[in-house]
């Protein structure tokens, strides 16, 4: 029987938009070419023993009334998928040779800290994060559905907001004049965007920073839990989730997606899959290709035209008989950087290559929860992750095998030697298991076109009026991915919950949470 809903692709986005669909009563059927669901959110086991997230490794807007808690309590899971909060003291540990921060929750707080490491420039600082707060409410106010009462209520947010339409982080830096140190030390967090200061929209920064000031979260039972919880609302309710079913074609016809073609990659036969309504999870820029971009308006294809964010370099590792915490890690993460200069680090990994003084990020799932899912009781899981360029990691693969395993293990080789030497001396001794992950890993795995890791670039370009949404001018099919919505596990859940509300005119979230990322 044909599905009121058939999704291709079961990213976060698409799972959320499913199971509120098939809570409601609507037939759904996801197709999936991996062999998980959840896209980057999926979990893999390695040795039969360590249990790895693809991605994901710290989220927000999951507090008591915020956007995730509401889906969940609309799916009935909100007692089931629960969330422990990293230290609100600092819930990121920001580190570079000279200088430490911990980002507190409260502005008043990090102002006060930040005021403490530059004291020259303690009134600069206070304007800046001041700016930072008005714009965060702004970009609530001035995004659709717009509603005139709120921003005659809100002038002067808007305003400050509006001013920093097409500014990069830099720009905003530099209107501060603030100390380089201490934009390094407040623009640390680079991993989560891929991007150096002078290129990330400060829009996207703003809406992050702010969020996990708010609150950051990880999942009680690993992210595993939310993606397997989703599945069983759709499964539960009649839909399906068929894995390793590549779709290799759209059905058109009329200006109206009837459906696709899928092969099964496990029989290799090749199926036709229709629903009265169409959900593309997958990449956009790649589906248009499919179905013929000239099938598009204008008005789309100029949305469509964006560019894919960078790849990025992953480390899963595991060690034994050492406890982290002992050593400075807890319910936080850590990000070093040998570079008082984020552009300059980003440039000299991303487009020279160069890792030998590298800036990363550590993260440690195993202290984050006390469920112990992910590895044996006597080991901790730590997890290393930067910026790498597709294009160099692609030609290695496909040209030199032993270059590309070679440039991995440099790469781990320049990061441990940071760890040793900064924060855990003789690492390598309690390491017990590794394995890692370029941007091709990232390509083969999830299906990332390019490895990109966040859908489009969060440059000003692409974080504009002209940002990509779900409106694809064909009949009977929407966008629901990262690019069409914004990237992170927070965004995607507001990408798919939005679509919902808007086929079903069931609302769940309110007009500003509506308007945020």
């Amino acid at each position: 029987m044909k599905p009121d809903y058939l999704i291709v692709g079961s990213g976060l986005s698409a799972l959320t938009f499913g199971a509120l669909m098939a809570n409601s009563g609507k037939t759904v059927q996801i197709l999936e070419a991996h062999e998980h669901p959840g896209g980057y959110g999926h979990t893999f086991t390695m040795a039969k023993k360590y249990t790895f997230n693809a991605q994901f490794h710290y989220v927000w807007d999951c507090g008591e009334g915020q956007v995730v808690n509401k889906v969940l309590k609309k799916l009935g899971l909100d007692q089931e998928i629960t969330f422990e909060r990293y230290d609100p003291e600092g819930f990121d540990h920001m580190r570079m040779p000279g200088y430490a921060l911990d980002i507190p929750s409260e502005p008043e707080e990090l102002i006060q800290r930040l005021s403490a490491l530059f004291p020259d420039h303690d009134d600069r600082l206070r304007k800046f994060i001041n700016d930072v707060k008005k714009t965060s409410i702004g970009l609530k106010i001035i995004a659709p559905p717009i509603k005139p009462v709120e921003i005659l209520k809100h002038p002067n947010e808007v305003l400050c907001t509006a001013q920093y339409l097409n500014s990069t982080l830099q720009d905003v830096f530099d209107k501060f004049q603030l100390p380089q140190a201490a934009q390094t030390l407040l623009a640390l967090q680079w991993p989560d965007f891929l991007l150096p200061p002078n290129q990330l929209s400060f829009y996207a920064w703003v809406a992050l920073f702010r969020g996990y000031q708010a609150g950051a979260f990880y999942p009680t039972q690993h992210f595993e839990s939310v993606i397997n919880a989703l599945v069983k609302v759709i499964e539960s309710h009649g839909g399906e989730v068929l894995l390793k079913h590549e779709v290799t074609n759209f059905k058109i016809a009329n200006r109206t997606v009837t459906g696709v073609e899928a092969t099964n990659l496990s029989t290799h036969q090749t199926h036709e899959f229709t629903g009265d309504t169409v959900i593309c999870n997958i990449d956009p820029q790649r589906a248009a290709k499919m179905i013929g971009v000239e099938n598009f308006s204008k008005t789309v294809r100029r949305k469509l035209d964006y560019e894919y964010s960078a790849s990025n370099y992953m480390a899963y590792c595991v060690v034994k008989d050492i406890d982290l915490r002992d050593y400075g890690f807890g319910k936080w993460n850590l990000f070093h950087s040998g570079h008082q200069n984020l552009n300059e680090a980003f440039a000299q990994m991303y487009d020279r290559h160069d890792f030998s003084n590298p800036s990363f990020a550590i993260t440690t799932p195993t202290l984050l929860t006390a469920a112990s899912r992910d590895c044996p009781e006597d080991c901790q899981i730590v997890e290393f992750l930067t910026v790498a360029n597709y294009g160099y990691f692609n030609k290695l693969r496909e040209n030199d095998r032993k270059a590309y395993n070679q440039k991995k293990a440099e790469i781990l080789d320049s990061i441990l030697d940071v760890v040793e030497k900064h924060y855990v001396p003789n690492f390598r001794k309690y390491m017990v298991f590794q394995i890692t992950g370029s941007p091709t890993t990232n390509e083969h795995f999830c299906w990332s076109p390019r490895g990109n890791s966040y859908g489009s670039s969060l440059t000003p370009r692409n974080m504009g009026l002209g940002r990509l949404n779900h409106e694809t001018s064909l009949e009977q099919f929407y966008f629901c991915n990262a690019s069409s919505g914004y990237p992170g596990f927070a965004p995607t859940v507001w990408t798919g919950a939005l679509l919902y509300q808007r086929l079903s005119s069931d609302l769940i979230l309110d007009d500003h949470e509506m308007a945020t990322t």
